[in-house]
């Protein structure tokens, strides 16, 4: 049984891509975690070891041959064996003989019901385990998109503490300033100091999630990510959907979908096992062939070695008459687990047609906010430039202006979080109708419109924002 060629490519990529001394953008992570991902090299060893069940299921139709010796040394008790007594002739008590035998026996069947059966579930099992590591290329793109988003995400969030955090040093260090000159209470010197503390927290804590998002990443290439490229806002980065409809991604599901194939072949194995089970009532016919080279044999009886040669060729019928009842126990529990199978099978019809739907909608949905928050991002820019210019004029101040812009790192990280999910929600579609391949990796990561940063963020509290990149 061919495998197909997305299948060919999968089990060789590992052995072509090398591991580059940098990585930078999505396809070369991808292309480094072919290699390096425990999980997916355990899926390729696993479908490499279900090909094997094709030649298993077929030796039951091919003949079978088998060689057997024997040698023996027999001591025969020569009173026990019959014949005259001829007088002055004394007979010794005991005769030794060498016996040695070669017996070569090829049978090769001509029916046998249960081992056709056995052939037939094979080839699903094969096509089954096809699947299976078609799936398991599937999730190693979903996995290694969203370990890398995520530390994108976290890059963002760590941006943003840090601006929250210099915009309240400020009104910080105002409210002592005013303090000090008499304009300003302790309480207010103390509310402010109080927000700096929980800005502090949370930049402590945004940087432990994006050492957490690093860790999660390196458990898929096996090494600490360095040097990722950060995308940047591309307007343009909302890719076509390759159906228009909702129904219609349900129709290609129903066609495609991996899973959905794995279990259609479970419940056609469970067919095969029924009637596997009822091949315990059919007879079985096989020809044999038979040669056999005897030295030394006969003693027993005749109390002198022969040599025997025989060769033989026939055919052999067996016919079950009665088992116990133990063969038609074995075809209820069969139509029973078939039947358990069936409901499977449905199950996950079923299911697959709520994930295509759910998302669906993600996808349609984040389009919508996607650009809603664009809108947002372009409003908040808008604001940072007219408080600057307030600020120049004397109607604005410093915090002023960093609370503008402590609002516009916000709106960037909503729309980071937004455009995430729904390049994510576009993969699992696409996954979900059981079309998810690199290609559909390659289009998002051109989409990205990137440029080169290094993701190490400095664990220092007092790092000002402007010297980190602004992420979009």
């Amino acid at each position: 049984m061919k495998i197909s060629q997305y299948i060919y490519a999968l089990l060789i990529a590992g052995a072509v891509f090398h591991t580059p001394l940098h990585a930078s953008d999505l396809m070369e992570i991808y292309r480094e975690a072919l290699e390096q991902d425990a999980q997916y090299s355990a899926a390729r060893a696993a479908h490499l070891a279900a090909q094997e069940k094709l030649p298993q299921g077929r030796a039951g139709l091919l003949p079978t041959i088998t060689l057997a010796g024997v040698r023996r040394r027999q001591y025969i008790d020569i009173q026990s064996v019959g014949g005259a007594t001829v007088p002055g002739v004394v007979r010794p008590s005991e005769v030794i003989i060498d016996n040695t035998s070669v017996t070569i026996t090829a049978t090769q069947p001509l029916y046998r019901k249960e081992n056709f059966v056995i052939y037939e579930q094979s080839k699903i099992q094969v096509a089954q385990a096809d699947s299976q590591f078609i799936i398991a290329a599937q999730d190693l793109i979903l996995r290694v998109a969203q370990a890398y988003f995520d530390i994108q995400l976290a890059l963002i969030n760590v941006e943003v503490a840090v601006a929250q955090k210099k915009a309240i040093g400020e009104q910080l260090a105002q409210a002592k300033r005013n303090f000090q000159v008499g304009t300003a209470t302790i309480v207010d010197t103390h509310e402010a100091q109080a927000r700096f503390d929980l800005a502090l927290s949370q930049e402590i804590a945004m940087l432990s999630d994006l050492e957490f998002r690093k860790r999660a990443l390196q458990q898929i290439i096996g090494r600490l990510p360095d040097n990722l490229v950060r995308p940047t806002e591309n307007s343009s980065d909302l890719l076509n959907l390759k159906y228009g409809s909702m129904q219609d991604w349900i129709n290609v599901a129903e066609q495609n979908n991996l899973a959905l194939k794995v279990q259609q072949s479970v419940y056609e194995i469970a067919k095969q096992d029924v009637e596997r089970a009822k091949a315990g009532h059919y007879p079985t016919l096989d020809l044999v062939a038979l040669y056999s080279d005897q030295k030394g044999v006969g003693g027993t009886v005749t109390g002198r070695p022969i040599d025997l040669t025989s060769k033989e060729i026939g055919v052999q019928l067996s016919f079950p008459i009665f088992q116990g009842f133990a063969v038609q126990s074995r075809v209820r529990e069969a139509l029973a687990t078939q039947e358990k199978v069936f409901q499977d099978l449905n199950n996950t019809r079923r299911n697959s047609v709520l994930q295509v739907s759910q998302q669906y909608l993600n996808v349609t949905n984040g389009i919508a906010q996607v650009k809603a928050l664009r809108q947002a991002v372009t409003s908040s820019q808008s604001q940072v430039d007219s408080t600057k210019l307030g600020q120049e004029v004397g109607v604005r101040t410093e915090v002023d202006v960093l609370n503008a812009q402590q609002l516009h790192y916000s709106a960037l990280r909503d729309l980071a979080q937004a455009r995430y999910n729904f390049l994510m929600s576009k993969l699992r579609l696409e996954a979900e109708a059981g079309e998810l391949d690199e290609e559909d990796l390659r289009q998002i990561n051109e989409s990205l419109s990137i440029r080169r940063s290094a993701i190490g963020v400095s664990s220092s509290h007092q790092q000002d924002p402007s010297s980190v990149s602004r992420v979009q």
